[in-house]
């Protein structure tokens, strides 16, 4: 029986109300997640007058553009090294990441051995150990090797990740066999198929774990801090802690540098964003 016009009018036009207020709520909460930003980019462009001002406007009257120049040029704090610094260490970090994770993802998931469960849950036990256990004991080893304020000393440590090595193997669980088996039918071994066959068909979940690697590397503090101990080995993190001390407190040079720090991060979120949520949807947690 065809639904009645009246009752077909009274479901379509619930079903704008409901439209209607889920775009409402998404601006409302689009809103509130852009507050910290706002506030960034506000005090920033603020003059130390106006930050410590017990009066507080929306936007101040008189934006101070030259306090971007002002971060550069401030021969106490490298921040233009310190972005470069950063640039490298999380690029590095990232592709030093991704390779060795997929590669034990991909054998967990695929090759066929006696103790490839026991490895797995291996690799899931580190996850169990605070990195505060092994920070001093990395420590002495990148000291004994001489790599401290050094690129190799910053980066190397922290390339095996068993969070990453975790996400591929549950990914490549549910890959579909049928290219891996075209690909062995035309003579290619694990290695070669995992190479033409499986990376090529694996952007989603790189591009998700290399964002992630990268933010997490971008936003690293303790161990650069212990590590990068010249200032020519400083990253942003590093600097941006400079800018309050016992003695000082420079607030508009910590917004300014705060908003530049976060544009890289942007960049990369919203150029990866769609392989982002595609590969978190695709990679599952069945066994």
């Amino acid at each position: 029986m065809p639904t009645p016009p009246k009752s077909r009018d009274v479901r379509d036009a619930l079903v704008g109300v409901g439209r209607a207020v889920r775009l409402v709520l998404l601006l409302a909460l689009a809103l509130v997640f852009l507050i910290p930003f706002y506030l960034l980019v506000r005090n920033g462009l603020s003059s130390e007058a106006d930050l410590t001002s017990p009066g507080w406007t929306f936007f101040p009257g008189e934006l101070h553009w030259s306090n971007v120049s002002e971060l550069f040029d401030d021969p106490n704090v490298p921040m233009a090294h310190a972005l470069l610094n950063s640039s490298l260490i999380a690029v590095l970090t990232t592709v030093g990441t991704l390779l060795p994770a997929s590669l034990a993802g991909y054998g967990l998931a695929r090759i066929p051995y006696a103790y490839a469960n026991v490895v797995f849950y291996w690799i899931l036990g580190t996850l169990m150990v605070p990195a505060a256990v092994t920070f001093v004991p990395s420590f002495v080893l990148v000291s004994s090797l001489g790599w401290v304020s050094t690129l190799r000393g910053l980066v190397v440590p922290t390339l095996f990740s068993a969070v990453a090595a975790f996400i591929f193997r549950q990914y490549f669980l549910g890959f579909p066999r049928e290219l891996e088996d075209a690909a062995r039918v035309d003579g290619l071994g694990y290695w070669r198929t995992y190479w033409r066959v499986v990376v090529p068909n694996s952007r989603p979940v790189f591009a998700a774990v290399g964002t992630i690697v990268f933010i997490g590397a971008w936003n690293s503090f303790l161990w650069p801090l212990v590590i990068g101990q010249d200032r020519d080995a400083w990253t942003v993190q590093v600097a941006l802690s400079t800018f309050t001390t016992a003695q000082t407190v420079n607030l508009h040079e910590l917004f300014v540098a705060a908003a530049v720090s976060i544009v890289p991060l942007l960049v990369v979120f919203l150029v990866l964003q769609r392989y982002i949520v595609a590969g978190v949807e695709r990679t599952g947690i069945d066994d």
